[in-house]
């Protein structure tokens, strides 16, 4: 199988990834986005159902008579993030972006998507799943609930992420943890209010909120394991309105991470019990609202093995091992429901090299190749004649 895919296949890929990138789409509203995507499958021949996760769809494509069954999942939504890439496909939705490189992901499926439909050896079913709200509300989840897998039974489950640490031309697919489990909290800290010249009239939420921010990071260093993963984030505090008046409450936010269910038990326990005794100790209350969103991402061993080999063979791509990442993912749900692997695909840039999430990222239009091969490559070796 070529390792080169046409010219003109990798020109239109690219022009279909900078229209996907002017007009992003905020997680189950990505409706311009699916009828992008739904158009296209459409008219390689391939059916189309939507509706999944609001604003998922799926694409299936049958050969032969094999029962094998494949699917490969792209994620489609962006951030909330003001675009400052400068690029000339920059957004033009204000104060939306794709900061993840998503664009890029529902790309190569969908190129991929007319590739594998061209294959002529192909024996059993591929459904190409298109993924709404990866970004924190749990698009795969809400797919799964309204029946992914239940009408599209897969044996296996892909997915695919750009991946600006490694350099084009190498992937990472490890056995085991992927990705962290992760899990948001609000604390709400409840004093009494004073004139900030007297402080010794109230009980300052503001200190006591600062001792508490101090004291969660005793539950990664003290109760957990040091040989074990845990991050405990503070990441927003808010409270008083005057330079002079200690305000009544403050309000804690921020974030969890974990790889073993029995460390993030110990993590929302502890996380607790010191926002609850620190503000006590300080004449303050404090109420914490803890909300476990992700699981964390495990690829199958024999699965990941699997695609080391494709990858390292037919498609020519460096493979790499790497450390996990306390990021989370929700392609974590089909994991926990299906065997599968999740694909790190090398996407660095030379010189300036803007992370995940930044308001200067931009996909890499270089790699595009690299992720429709492998796509293609995933499912002529999982499909291929017997």
């Amino acid at each position: 199988m070529s390792a080169v895919l046409p010219g003109d296949t990798i020109a239109e890929a690219v022009n279909w990834r900078h229209a996907l990138h002017r007009r992003p789409e905020l997680a189950f509203h990505e409706t311009e986005t699916a009828d992008f995507i739904a158009s296209r499958l459409e008219s390689f021949g391939l059916a189309v159902r939507r509706g999944y996760g609001t604003t998922g769809l799926v694409a299936t494509l049958s050969r032969g008579t094999s029962s094998r069954v494949v699917g490969l999942r792209a994620d489609m939504d962006a951030l909330p993030i003001m675009e400052a890439s400068g690029v000339a496909h920059a957004s033009l939705v204000p104060g939306v972006m794709h900061a993840c490189g998503h664009d890029g992901h529902v790309t190569m499926l969908l190129a991929a998507a007319r590739e594998i439909a061209a294959l002529p050896d192909l024996d059993g079913t591929v459904h190409f799943i298109f993924q709404p709200a990866e970004e924190v509300e749990g698009g795969a989840r809400e797919m799964i609930r309204d029946g992914l897998f239940r009408d599209f039974p897969v044996d296996e489950v892909y997915g695919i992420h750009n991946w600006p640490g490694l350099k084009p031309g190498a992937m990472v697919a490890r056995d085991g943890a992927m990705m962290a489990a992760f899990a948001t909290f609000e604390i709400s800290v409840t004093g009494r209010g004073s004139h900030g010249a007297m402080p010794h009239e109230g009980a300052d939420p503001i200190l006591a909120a600062s001792q508490i921010v101090t004291a969660l990071q005793s539950i990664a260093a003290r109760n957990v394991s040091p040989l074990e993963a845990a991050v405990v984030s503070a990441t927003q505090i808010h409270g008083g309105d005057a330079y002079n008046v200690i305000p009544e409450s403050v309000v804690i936010r921020g974030t969890t991470r974990w790889f073993s269910p029995a460390v993030g038990d110990v993590i929302e326990a502890r996380l607790g019990a010191v926002a609850s005794m620190v503000a006590t100790a300080m004449g303050a209350s404090a109420t914490v609202d803890y909300k476990r969103l992700y699981p964390a991402t495990i690829n199958t061993p024999a699965k990941a093995a699997d695609i080391r080999a494709i990858a390292g063979g037919t498609t020519g791509l460096t493979v790499e091992d790497s450390a996990p990442s306390m990021a989370a993912e929700d392609f974590a749900f089909m994991l926990e429901e299906r065997p599968g692997a999740y694909i790190w695909l090398g996407a660095a840039r030379d010189g300036d090299n803007p992370g995940l999430h930044s308001p200067r990222f931009d996909f890499n239009d270089a790699i595009l190749g690299d992720g429709i091969r492998l796509w293609r490559d995933i499912a002529a070796a999982r499909l291929a004649r017997a």
